[in-house]
């Protein structure tokens, strides 16, 4: 026993180095900018289908007025995350440039959710486009938007491959120009791995994405995964490690999907 700690405790600084690795930290706290809506939406879960187990239902319209809210919240949770973790990795990079010469997150985070609608999104006849993969279904779609997004931007803005104004030009519109570049670079860049995975898989990214994950979802879904997450938990906190910082990033997509998935079992 005492060799198996000594050998955990070896392994800690690589620990340690991974829960500060910027592309977790990303996740983790895009997670946590989103998780208002995440709280939020579940009170429309409750409404809905908590009087079934009394043996109450609503009527269909009157279960779709109190749905909407989730739909519209929780139904566009990848869109979200997409979002808040390109803002996330954002700062992280902006920590390590110039104070002159800084990403605007805003622009990434723009840039990530229009590329993730590339990546999730299927148009439907009669107009308008599917939104089966806007939710959690395409969080791991969402987390691989944001990252190529801001490493897009960082390598553009760090090697000054941006239009430059002026200094007469006003900064909001200086910016504007500044962003165009590396805005078209992501769009680019993300509609073409589209099109690739569309002629190898038949299919977008995300659902291409659940199809080469599918193993892990199921894998959670049972007593040894469970097993598994939690014992991984423990085990980090038993070396002196925040064992939610490891292991919640790796493990977040693959456990809202599956209360998505719970969800439409109702």
């Amino acid at each position: 026993m005492n060799a198996l700690i000594t050998q955990i405790e070896k392994a800690k600084p690589f620990f340690e180095k991974v829960s500060r690795n910027i592309y977790l930290r990303a996740i983790r706290d895009g997670f946590i900018s989103a998780m208002p809506v995440v709280l939020f939406s579940s009170i429309f879960l409750l409404i809905a289908y908590v009087p079934n187990i009394f043996g109450f239902s609503w009527s269909a319209s009157t279960e779709a007025l109190i749905m909407k809210p989730y739909g519209y919240t929780m139904g566009i949770l990848g869109v979200l995350v997409a979002g808040t973790t390109a803002k996330s990795l954002t700062d992280s990079f902006n920590r390590k440039l110039e104070n002159t010469n800084q990403i605007n997150f805003l622009s990434t985070m723009l840039a990530s959710i229009c590329g993730f609608l590339l990546l999730a999104a299927d148009t439907v006849e009669g107009g308008g486009f599917a939104n089966g993969f806007l939710g959690t279904k395409g969080l791991l779609t969402a987390f691989l938007a944001a990252f190529i997004t801001v490493n897009i931007y960082n390598i553009t803005v760090k090697n000054n491959v941006t239009i430059r104004m002026p200094e007469e030009v006003p900064p909001n519109i200086s910016q504007v120009f500044k962003d165009i570049i590396p805005f078209t670079l992501v769009i680019v860049v993300l509609y073409g791995l589209d099109i690739v995975t569309r002629n190898i898989m038949g299919t977008n990214v995300a659902e291409s994405i659940i199809k080469l994950f599918e193993p892990l979802f199921t894998a959670a879904d049972g007593y040894l995964g469970i097993t598994i997450i939690f014992g991984a938990y423990a085990l980090f906190w038993f070396v002196g490690i925040h064992g939610p910082s490891i292991v919640e990033p790796a493990i977040a997509a693959i456990t809202y999907a599956n209360i998505e998935t719970n969800f439409q079992l109702l």
